[in-house]
């Protein structure tokens, strides 16, 4: 009787482990799909140049959109130049752009690393006056461009 229950208690704990780890690998495999990791422009030439930038990886490039880049395409496409005083990409999105989109300021734009081209699906934009991305204002503090107020 007493080898039965302890054989009872190991099969229960066997399967509470099995379970546990089974759940462990679903959260890995759902946060997986999720992770976004920000780049910025000299960062994301680095690791394209060392193979380390495959087409399937969903980035988030921030910087500044480069002045006189904007380039509106037929349909809804657009070309800009993302900087961060240092190394320059250029990105292209179909869509309509944030209203306060412009040349100068702060942008982070999510999607993939493509044919030596930034395709974005999503574009955030600064929201006032003194706002910038934090990831996009380390970036350029990083370069040594930063010009603080």
């Amino acid at each position: 009787m007493a080898g039965l229950r302890k054989r009872q208690r190991i099969q229960l704990i066997m399967f509470g482990a099995a379970a546990l780890v089974l759940s462990a690998v679903l959260v890995g495999l759902a946060f997986k799909d999720s992770i976004v990791f920000f780049v910025a422009p000299t960062e994301l030439v680095a690791k394209a140049q060392a193979g380390e930038a495959p087409p399937n990886q969903r980035l988030r490039l921030g910087g500044l959109v480069e002045e006189g880049s904007i380039v509106r395409g037929q349909e809804e496409a657009i070309r800009f130049q993302v900087t961060d005083n240092e190394t320059t990409v250029a990105v292209v999105y179909e869509g309509v752009l944030p209203d306060l989109f412009r040349e100068g300021q702060g942008v982070v734009a999510e999607g993939y690393w493509r044919d030596e081209m930034f395709e974005a699906e999503i574009i955030l934009a600064k929201h006032d006056e003194q706002y910038m991305p934090r990831e996009v204002a380390d970036a350029i503090r990083d370069t040594g461009q930063w010009k603080a107020e």
